[in-house]
């Protein structure tokens, strides 16, 4: 594999292998294939006949992608996902920057050919999160001004910083588009505060703005001990011990899920300032999540049934997949 300097011809390779997997194992049809990778029909024929071709096609297909893949298979179908891309572990050392590194790659891919075909002026809900700025940070250029981005939470911390992993800037300068930022912390420190920030009519029209967007891109966070919100104190210590304790595994817009996918009962998922997880059903979500220790948060998103589109980590899949419907396990025994 070449890092940093992947060809065209590379890239349909990876596809050719995609194809001939969805073709063979999965049984797909070739519109089927089209469909999930983003091609016309008469590409998915030539990369399922490239992959004959250069000896892809075996009674088995060996290495890491086969495993990447075969996840991608059983959380599409038992999630009811239109697409999920497995990103493989880059070599044993099991650290965040790795997978940030490995899940931004993939997901900028996916992310780029999706945005090239948005219709023209779609307006684009837009997360934050570690993972979703390692992918922009890898996305080519789009040339897409007539497109929109709208932030879909907070884009300050408490201290009213900026938020390093906001990404809706990173968007406008890859494509040339329009952004609009939601100029309030991600979480109130309190309701009265959420209240009085909300008032204000700069933030009615974000929110209201945001609402309307046909597509999102988002990402999930952890409770784990790194955890972005918790490093730059977006929660105290106190309100992480009683999240922890309630059961919280993961955060999706500042709202705290457990691990069946459903809000905790803390007042700390009434200092959101965004939108809320019920406001996305029904539209096209893309959920993008690297880094360590995210398993449960993935689990408990996908869980809450907005998720469409996936790109996680290859361990964070892996362990979805060996434990998909046991629901019986309690969550102390359930750790990565």
């Amino acid at each position: 594999m070449k890092h940093g300097s992947k060809t065209a011809e590379d890239g349909d390779l990876d596809l050719a292998t995609r194809a001939a997997w969805l073709s063979y194992i999965g049984g797909y049809t070739q519109g089927d294939i089209a469909t999930r990778l983003g091609v016309s029909r008469a590409k998915a024929h030539r990369l399922i006949a490239q992959a004959q071709e250069q000896g892809l096609v075996k009674v088995f297909i060996e290495g890491v992608p086969s495993e990447c893949i075969a996840c991608e298979e059983r959380l599409v179908r038992s999630f009811g996902l239109r697409n999920c891309i497995v990103a493989p572990a880059m070599g044993d050392a099991r650290t965040g920057d790795g997978m940030f590194a490995s899940v931004g790659a993939a997901a900028a891919r996916f992310l780029h050919r999706t945005l090239v075909g948005l219709a023209p002026g779609a307006l684009v809900g837009v997360g934050k999160g570690r993972s979703l700025a390692a992918a922009i940070s890898r996305m080519p250029l789009l040339r897409r001004p007539d497109l929109r981005f709208v932030s879909v939470s907070g884009s300050l911390t408490r201290k009213l910083s900026a938020n390093p992993f906001d990404v809706v800037q990173r968007l406008v300068e890859r494509s040339g588009g329009e952004g609009y930022f939601l100029p309030v912390p991600y979480l109130a420190a309190s309701g009265a505060e959420k209240q009085v920030l909300l008032a204000q009519k700069s933030v009615q029209d974000m929110l209201a703005l945001a609402r309307r967007a046909e597509f999102f891109v988002i990402g999930i966070g952890t409770l784990g001990q790194d955890a972005h919100i918790r490093q730059v104190g977006m929660v105290s210590e106190a309100e992480w011990d009683e999240l922890r304790g309630l059961g919280a595994v993961g955060d999706i817009m500042g709202s705290f899920i457990d691990l069946a996918g459903s809000p905790v009962d803390s007042p700390v998922n009434d200092h959101a300032l965004g939108l809320r997880i019920d406001e996305l059903r029904g539209r096209r979500v893309i959920a993008v999540v690297g880094g360590t220790d995210k398993a449960k948060a993935v689990l408990g998103a996908l869980r809450t049934g907005i998720i469409t589109d996936l790109v996680v980590a290859e361990a964070e899949a892996r362990w979805i997949a060996a434990r998909l419907g046991d629901d019986r396990l309690p969550l102390q025994e359930v750790g990565t």
